[in-house]
């Protein structure tokens, strides 16, 4: 009885170690980072940023000018003015530095998003084009040869030409 279960798992066994020899999946790799930032879309999204974050620097330290201004008055004002007047523009000086830090945090996070708003279409694009050859190539999986994402060897085929001939650049 034990024997004949023997036989069996080994003919089992067998039958999945032929079938899975005969199913040998093909798989090739793309660098993606690589990919997204040679797209010529990347150019026009890295200029729109580069433009956003300028008038954020720029009004960043235009505020930063104004509160100098007044620190510098202050200063030289202190002596004549009172121990209320004075600490009165000490807060009003502390509410400026606030404003500006608050200002700069909520430029980061429009920056930030705007960048992802700015990169998701491309993105997509980029992921569509690699879906699609990967199906005209017939290659079952896609790996991700961007250095560090876990890929160690990357001497398979590599897609990024194919891709980018599908994208049209």
């Amino acid at each position: 009885m034990i024997m004949k279960k023997i036989k069996i798992s080994l003919v089992i066994l067998l039958f999945a170690i032929s079938f899975s020899a005969n199913a040998q999946s093909k798989v090739a790799h793309i660098n993606t980072t690589e990919l997204v930032a040679s797209m010529p879309e990347m150019n026009d999204a890295k200029a729109e940023l580069e433009k956003l974050a300028k008038t954020y620097e720029t009004d960043i330290q235009t505020m930063a000018a104004e509160l100098q201004s007044k620190v510098k008055q202050y200063d030289t004002e202190a002596a004549t003015q009172t121990d209320e007047e004075n600490a009165k523009r000490l807060q009003e000086v502390q509410g400026m530095e606030q404003s500006i830090r608050q200002y700069q945090a909520q430029a980061q996070q429009e920056l930030q998003k705007k960048e992802f708003d700015l990169l998701k279409p491309i993105t997509e694009k980029a992921q569509a084009a690699i879906n699609k050859v990967a199906e005209t190539l017939g290659f079952d999986y896609v790996l991700d040869s961007t250095q560090g994402q876990g890929v160690i060897v990357a001497k398979g085929t590599d897609l990024m030409e194919e891709v980018k001939k599908e994208l049209g650049f």
